[in-house]
């Protein structure tokens, strides 16, 4: 009997370890064979001398802004998106080639995120379960929609507001008073909806997701580390349907924005529970707000 307990107990910890170290494998795996199916089937479009001229100015502030955005989204569990698509825009990018550009970096990004998160013990593997499906059918719809019927330059008037209403609603939440937790209703149509957002505008998964979970009373810490794990998901999901209806184009912006996203990826996760989150959740909004003033001042 007592043998019997043994082996039990010893095959429960092997699933557990096994489960454990799928969250870990499944992405490293995904993010290998993207970046191996990306360079096989785009390699003949870049050379030495292309290489050489796409190291300038340009390419130090799409780092920059990789770095700046995805310091913003693993702290605050929110603003990769709304902060990197408001400086390429007010920086002459087309909202098309923004968004492009935003979710193909994110499936690297959020992927080095989501292992930062995992490596911290930031995520609640239940939470990721619910967001998981419901946030990607809603990225693949937003993003096929983006790419093969909408006009980005007739909706990018409409994605600056966007961008503003994301930031009143970051700056919003940064200054509530702490909420008692409620339990979350409809979880699956807040990913959905989230999903769907963060695709057409470029940015929305974490200010809908997040600022929602949070304000439900939901802890920081899990809140932040779960939602960035699921927003893996939901970029590599709307990333193939943009590479499959658009093309993919703008490599030095995307390069950029991996780069720095990268790096900084697992400062951001580090720095969840170590950085004063009003001060700086209201400073990102209002610099949004900035941004997206000037993208419609361009277009007025």
């Amino acid at each position: 009997m007592e043998n019997e307990l043994k082996l039990n107990n010893t095959v429960v910890k092997s699933d557990s370890l096994l489960k454990e170290k799928l969250w870990v494998v499944i992405p490293v795996v995904l993010l290998l064979g993207l970046a191996v199916t990306l360079i096989y089937n785009h390699h003949t479009e870049f050379s030495w001398d292309g290489f050489v001229q796409g190291l300038d100015e340009n390419l130090l502030a799409f780092f920059l802004i990789g770095v700046f955005a995805q310091l913003v989204d693993g702290a605050l569990g929110m603003g990769y998106g709304a902060t990197s698509t408001s400086f390429l825009l007010a920086y002459g990018v087309s909202p098309v080639l923004s968004s492009t550009a935003v979710h193909v970096s994110e499936m690297f990004t959020t992927g080095a995120s989501a292992l930062s998160h995992h490596r911290f013990g930031n995520i609640n593997k239940k939470l990721v379960r619910h967001l998981l499906i419901p946030g990607v059918l809603g990225s693949i719809t937003g993003a096929y929609l983006l790419s093969d019927v909408i006009d980005g330059d007739i909706i990018k008037p409409f994605i600056a507001v966007y961008m503003i209403i994301l930031a009143i609603v970051i700056i919003r939440k940064a200054l509530r008073k702490s909420l008692v937790k409620k339990k979350t209703k409809k979880l699956g149509v807040l990913a959905v909806f989230g999903g769907f957002m963060d695709s057409v505008g470029g940015g929305g998964w974490g200010p809908i997701v997040t600022s929602t979970l949070l304000g439900r009373g939901r802890n920081p810490k899990y809140t932040i580390g779960s939602v960035n794990a699921a927003e893996f998901a939901i970029s590599f999901a709307s990333g193939i349907t943009f590479m499959l209806f658009g093309g993919i184009h703008g490599w030095q912006i995307i390069f950029g924005l991996i780069l720095g996203g990268v790096i900084s990826a697992p400062i951001a996760a580090y720095l969840v529970n170590r950085i004063k989150r009003k001060p700086m959740m209201i400073a990102v909004g209002v610099l949004i707000i900035v941004l997206s003033l000037k993208t419609l001042s361009k277009l007025l």
